[in-house]
């Protein structure tokens, strides 16, 4: 009773696909997978950034503006 088997799981798969359809599936794991993929690089960078000395780190881009100091960090935003 503690376990479910293979036919158990089976019949929760078909009923989820028929309440949400395969096409909100798949966009939810291609979000899920994206996110994933999205913390994984940005742990690769932190951790590549923390192994370089602050010299050899390419430089951010600046502006002055009426003698304040803007860091600006462009990223591109797709539409998804």
């Amino acid at each position: 009773m503690g376990s479910f088997s293979i036919w158990h799981w089976l019949i929760v798969l078909v009923i989820v696909m028929l309440v949400f359809g395969t096409k909100k599936l798949r966009n939810v794991g291609q979000d899920l997978g994206g996110a994933v993929k999205g913390f994984k690089d940005g742990m690769k960078e932190a951790s590549g950034d923390a192994a370089q000395p602050a010299a050899s780190v390419a430089p951010q881009s600046t502006q002055q503006v009426s003698g304040q100091t803007i860091d600006v960090e462009v990223k591109e935003k797709t539409k998804g």
